[in-house]
């Protein structure tokens, strides 16, 4: 083989491999994304509960952990390792949402307010 060829085939493998890593890469964000969004439909789940037992939303998602002496729980209702997103950023809990009486928050990959694509926020319920 000539060194042309050479150098045309490691071009060619490289190219390959540029492709796939960027393959893998994005279905990575996607599945994050996806996990987000279940994230946030589950954990509105938990402050559903949450509420019916005690008859008051939590202060703060902390309150679905832990007690803190409120009385009527029968939690926990989730670990603590359910309040951040995929990205490790916590969720944002609001009393009151902008259409509901809380809203929970995943600021997106970024985790920055406002994105698009995999950079977006994603809201519930």
């Amino acid at each position: 083989m000539s060194l042309i060829e050479v150098i045309i085939v490691i071009v060619l493998i490289g190219s390959v491999l540029a492709l796939v890593t960027s393959r893998i890469m994005g279905g990575q964000d996607r599945a994050n994304v996806g996990i987000a969004k279940t994230q946030l439909i589950t954990l509105s789940g938990k402050i559903d509960q949450f509420r019916m037992d005690t008859g008051k939303l939590p202060d703060s998602l902390d309150q679905l952990v832990s007690a803190s002496g409120m009385p009527n729980w029968l939690g926990p209702y989730a670990k603590k390792e359910e309040l951040n997103d995929p990205w490790g950023t916590a969720i944002a809990y609001r009393r009151p949402g902008e259409s509901g009486p809380y809203e929970l928050v995943s600021l997106g990959a970024d985790a920055q307010p406002g994105g698009e694509s995999v950079n977006a926020d994603l809201r519930a319920p």
